[in-house]
């Protein structure tokens, strides 16, 4: 039996098992069970009928359209931030930056509603009103780091030689800037934005404490449909979502893709 038991043990494939079957319980299983009720009626019976709900209701194709410009405004705004915030980290000493990434990264160790809780607490000790501003403020202090983090990481990579390379050819320090730094990031702002833009679109906490449940976001849509039984619609919503997230994650690989091949033709 131990021998069976070391034998089984001593193979590395076998060691993959235990992802597989995380995988298959918590991503795969749930991913069918959406699609499923996405297709069916309460009845249990096949129909696009939740799928045309969606297109037919205004208030809830408003609410969609509404959530990707929140996500991209927010994801604008955290890259006009967070790229100029990771530079200067990149060009500090080691030490020094990792004190700052770690302040950075700091209050993303407190649980996200108590941060959430906490902004409107800071709101309401300023008077200041609850709307779409602290909606922006909320979601770009909750999502700024996610951005900063992947920029900085790309930086640190870059290789030294190169820009002191653009410097001996005689280029100023904005064009070893836009010629030889940030087409290098590139890798490092399209992760900042897949990490910023995708949960932005789904998440809902942050719009309804620090707007008063006024404003209303895709994933607030999705979130009541489900608390209040509508699994198949509900569903239908989660599926479209899914849709959006992976079209856009595919969009930000050929992306990348076609940087690293300019780069490696440059």
């Amino acid at each position: 039996m131990k021998k069976n038991l070391f034998a089984f043990a001593g193979k590395r494939r076998n060691w993959s098992i235990p992802y597989i079957l995380f995988l298959g319980f918590f991503v795969v299983v749930p991913l069918i069970l959406i699609v499923y009720y996405a297709f069916t009626s309460t009845t249990g019976g096949l129909t696009l009928g939740n799928f045309t709900k969606f297109w037919n209701q205004p208030e809830a194709m408003h609410t969609f359209v509404f959530s990707i410009g929140v996500a991209l405004i927010t994801t604008f705004i955290c890259l006009a931030l967070g790229y100029p915030a990771a530079y200067i980290l990149s060009r500090m000493e080691s030490k020094t930056a990792k004190i700052m990434v770690l302040l950075f990264i700091l209050p993303m160790w407190v649980n996200f509603l108590i941060r959430t809780l906490a902004t409107v607490a800071l709101f309401d000790f300023f008077r200041i009103p609850l709307g779409q501003g602290s909606l922006y403020f909320g979601m770009v202090y909750n999502f700024l780091p996610f951005m900063i983090y992947p920029i900085y990481n790309s930086l640190q990579k870059t290789d030294k030689n190169l820009i002191e390379a653009a410097q001996d050819l005689g280029a100023n320090p904005s064009q070893v800037f836009f010629k030889t730094i940030l087409p290098l990031s590139v890798p490092g702002i399209s992760s900042g934005i897949m990490m910023v833009f995708m949960p932005v679109i789904s998440t809902f906490a942050i719009a309804e404490l620090l707007t008063i449940n006024n404003i209303k976001l895709f994933g607030t849509t999705l979130q009541e449909n489900i608390y209040n039984g509508m699994w198949n619609y509900g569903a239908a919503l989660s599926l479209i979502m899914l849709l959006l997230i992976g079209l856009t994650s595919m969009l930000n690989s050929e992306g990348n893709a076609k940087a690293a091949e300019e780069g490696g033709l440059i």
